[in-house]
């Protein structure tokens, strides 16, 4: 493994010393993308983009080599497609990717108990404590790295600074596949040469404010008047871009815990009005949500139904279980009443979500006790299903409701 440290910064940073550099933001590199070519190594260097391939599809990752194109994240997929033709579309497997990243987690957690996720991708982690054990947090940060590349044949990028906000954005300077220490004193020298949209609170709008300032770099926003910054974009986003700029977080790690709900949604290709057509979506969210479920060793107490109408207006419906549950079809059965009470006949509707909430760890008492064993049966029938989608794919067994769809 190339250990790269990036070198295109100011003077006066990548002195090396992290002494007091506790915080590292890891982050993969193109986690969906990178994850599908590991397994699809026929695709290594060429443009992939993972997202659906329907008209209102969006791009959910894509390559670095995609990205040359001008193709990123949330992109619509008819524009990516129009960036860059030639770029091989594969649809998101994200029960796999969830798979991945628990694999990732576990990676951090042998270095310190300290980690915050952020999504699937990428986290924090205070090594404040662990450098005792292991030397360094550069140490760290290339012990995680290797790690993730042998373990998991995919590539991380890591930030190594004084605290969130900086480690987060070494992390970004360093991809792909680097890494980046940035030491207290040099802060400063590292912040601010950088346009005022790498603060965090800064969007479009507030970047336009800004810029009406003449602010274009993080140096500029640093040196104005706080008053002045406050009275342009309001006092809370005014103190805290003043800090940022000034290179100032003093937010921690906050420790990793459980999930608290696992779903999936879909926007259709074209708005239904069907009822059977809907539900036949609710069933293949369901039977997303509750492999999800199962595969985390959770249970869950309660079951949502968001719906989205073609005006966009959304509504949630939720229903608590007498038990909780992972089974795919009392998730659907819960789902599908929910929706069928809503009555709903002839309205169009562009999305639909299923979301298991209050989700608890499987244990003896949390598990539902079946009198006449039909339950139980169905349980061993989704095991086994469960086990041929990890080894076959996921479409690999299906209700009959979804085959040649």
């Amino acid at each position: 493994m190339t250990h790269r440290q990036v070198r295109k910064l100011p003077q006066g940073v990548l002195s090396g010393r992290d002494e007091d550099s506790n915080i590292l933001h890891v982050d993969m590199d193109a986690f969906y993308a990178s994850v599908e070519i590991r397994d699809r190594p026929e695709l290594k260097g060429k443009p992939v983009i993972i997202g659906y391939n329907a008209g209102r599809g969006v791009v959910t990752s894509a390559t670095y080599q995609a990205r040359e194109f001008g193709v990123h994240a949330a992109m619509s997929m008819v524009q990516a497609l129009r960036l860059c033709p030639k770029a091989v579309v594969i649809e998101p497997n994200h029960y796999k990717y969830a798979e991945v990243s628990e694999r990732i987690r576990e990676i951090f957690f042998d270095f310190t108990p300290l980690v915050e996720p952020l999504a699937l991708d990428e986290a924090f982690l205070d090594v404040s404590g662990a450098k005792k054990i292991f030397s360094s947090p550069t140490f760290i940060a290339q012990a995680i790295r290797e790690r993730v590349e042998k373990e998991l044949n995919i590539t991380c990028s890591v930030g190594i600074a004084p605290n969130k906000f900086v480690a987060k954005l070494a992390s970004t300077m360093a991809k792909p596949d680097g890494y980046l220490v940035v030491a207290p004193e040099e802060v400063l020298d590292f912040l601010h040469p950088l346009p005022i949209g790498a603060l965090w609170g800064v969007g479009g709008k507030t970047e336009a404010e800004l810029n009406r300032l003449g602010l274009k770099t993080i140096k500029q926003v640093a040196q104005i008047p706080l008053r002045t910054l406050k009275t342009a974009i309001g006092e809370s986003l005014g103190e805290h871009l003043h800090q940022l700029s000034w290179g100032k977080d003093d937010r921690t790690v906050e420790i990793w815990e459980a999930e608290k709900s696992i779903g999936n949604e879909e926007t259709f290709s074209q708005d239904l009005d069907e009822s059977e057509d809907i539900l036949r979506e609710i069933l293949r969210l369901s039977e997303k949500v509750g492999s999800r479920v199962r595969g985390a060793n959770l249970v869950s107490k309660t079951v949502v139904l968001k719906v989205r109408f073609a005006n966009f207006s959304t509504i949630t419906r939720s229903k608590t279980l007498l038990h909780p549950t992972n089974s795919k079809r009392e998730i659907y059965k819960t789902a599908s009443d929910l929706f069928n009470a809503l009555k709903l006949t002839g309205v169009k509707i562009r999305l639909v979500g299923v979301r298991a909430e209050n989700l608890i760890p499987i244990t003896r008492s949390s598990q539902q006790l079946s009198l006449d064993g039909a339950e139980e049966g169905w349980k061993q029938i989704e095991n086994a299903t469960d086990r041929a989608s990890e080894r076959f794919g996921p479409a690999a067994v299906q209700p009959g409701r979804l085959i040649g769809e």
